[in-house]
This record gives C-alpha cells, structure tokens and sequence, in this order.
C-alpha cells in the first residue's frame, strides 16, 4: 500500500517546528523525525496525518551534550549516535551497550532516540533506558516549555503526557556514579525484532552490598517500568546467585503481562524472570571482565 496524501513541511528552527505544530496538530498534523514507526503506519494506512512538520533538518536538535550531572540528547539525535561512547563513564558504556538492540543498522542510522520515546512502545530499549535512570522530558509547545519525568511521563500503549501540540525538544538522563554498574538483557525471537521481554538493572556496591539499585522491565506490560519489588529484594544485601534469583522472581509476581490468556501471562513472567536474573547477573561482572 502507498500512504495517504498529505502535506510536509519542513521547519528550519525548533521555534518553527513548535509554531507549526501550535497551528497543524488541530489538523492532524504530526512530527516526524527519523520515521522508523511513522512511515510504515502510514504505508499501511495505519496512520494518515494530514500534515508532517520534518524535524530532521533542525540542526540544534542535534544537539548531544553534557550539562552538569544530565546527558541532553536532542530531537532529532540519532540511534546510532550512541553506538559509539556517547558520554564517558557507565552511562556512556550502558546508552552501547542497548543501542546495538535496537533494530538492524539501517534503522538506527535514520531512528531517533527522542522520536522512540516520543511513540511510547512498550518493547522500545530506550523506554526501558528512561523509565530505570529517571528521565526527563522536556516538551515545548507555543504555551511554553515543560518537564516530566519518566513515571508521569509513559502512560500506557503508545501514549505518553504529551498534547498533539507540544515537541518533546529533548530528553535528559541522569549520568551514572562513576562505580555504577549496569546490566542489560532483551530477549527477541530473531535479531531486530521486537523484544519480547527486556530488563536494565544498576546499582552500586558500597561495602560489597548492593546500594541504589534500580531494575526496569519493558516489553510485558504497556508500558516499561521500574520494578520495586525486585529493588528491594536486593538492596542491602551482598550480590550472590540465590539473591539474583529471589529478586528475578520478585520481578515475576509484579509484572502484569498485556495479553491476559493464561498461557501466555505465564510465559511472559518466565521471560521476565529470565530476563532480570540476566541482567543483574551481567551487572555482577566488572565491566573490564566481560567477554
């Protein structure tokens, strides 16, 4: 199928996209950056905005930078931009490592980090990457600009807090302690597909207990989330396998899996098991250990 017809504009300032929108959302009018979710929806009719306003030229939403203890990635910064070190420490190793799940090459050439926020999939990594570190958003409209964090922020299926109107500018992540650790595992029937679950844990060892963990799954329910039974069950405590295990199974019981047939509710909290006993397990190892 061929998409409907509609009208694009092209922008040259993030001041112009944010007055196009005040103007064009009434009338259907949508963003689009890389158009990795976009573009398809719309080839099947899935989608059909009467009108694009393309921010993929605007160059200060480029914009990649370190501002105090917050990494700024702009609107129109792309997946790839994170294959490499995006910021020293274990934040910058943690934004590699997940980056490489994330589709195939072409996809993550063209893809936005903020544009796969900004659509709200419950499978996509970065989603996972905002709702464990505590992102903020930052959206901007011809009201003004707004920030909300990650927990207000995702509010189900592909919905979030922003109106049709607002631009979500850019997203800050809190940067990583220096002897922060981290640990990522998306299980995917083929690689690029859509996960079918994922986990990202970090914490810190403060006299070889575990101090400031945060556990986040995505993929199961409708929206990725931080999990505080799992938090909890590890917190305190010295990391052993047993203490993986307790906090992947807390991770089982909490999660509420979409599809509500039973089998499928059971396999989703394996998953989820499976995946969070993965991903502390990765945490574990000492970044220069791991193969």
């Amino acid at each position: 199928m061929k998409p409907g017809q509609f009208t694009y504009h092209a922008p040259r300032s993030a001041d112009e996209a944010v007055a196009m929108l005040a103007a064009l959302s009434p009338q259907e009018g949508r963003v689009i950056a890389g158009g990795q979710s976009l573009v398809p929806a719309m080839a099947l009719r899935l989608a059909m905005p009467a009108h694009l306003v393309d921010i993929s030229g605007v160059a200060e939403l480029a914009r990649l930078a370190v501002e105090g203890d917050e990494l700024v990635i702009g609107a129109a910064v792309t997946h790839s931009r994170f294959e490499t070190s995006a910021v020293a420490g274990p934040l910058g190793r943690l934004l590699a490592g997940v980056a490489r799940h994330i589709g195939h090459y072409p996809i993550r050439t063209r893809g936005t980090f903020c544009g796969s926020i900004a659509n709200a999939d419950p499978a996509s990594e970065w989603c996972v990457v905002a709702a464990c570190l505590g992102a903020t958003m930052v959206a901007r409209s011809a009201r003004g600009t707004r920030r909300v964090a990650a927990a207000d922020f995702f509010q189900g299926m592909l919905a979030t807090a922003l109106a049709s109107d607002e631009l979500l500018i850019e997203v800050r992540l809190p940067r990583l302690a220096a002897a922060a650790r981290w640990g990522f595992y998306e299980f995917s029937r083929r690689p690029g597909d859509f996960a079918v679950a994922m986990a990202l844990a970090t914490y810190q060892l403060a006299d070889g207990v575990i101090a400031a963990p945060r556990i986040a799954v995505g993929g199961v329910e409708d929206r990725p989330r931080r999990i505080a039974a799992a938090e909890a069950a590890i917190v305190g405590a010295s990391p052993s396998a047993a203490l993986l295990q307790a906090a992947a199974d807390a991770a089982a019981r909490a999660v509420a899996p979409i599809d509500e047939k039973a089998e499928t509710v059971n396999y989703k909290r394996d998953v989820t098991r499976a995946a969070v006993r993965r991903a502390l397990a990765a945490a574990a190892i000492a970044e220069d250990q791991r193969a």
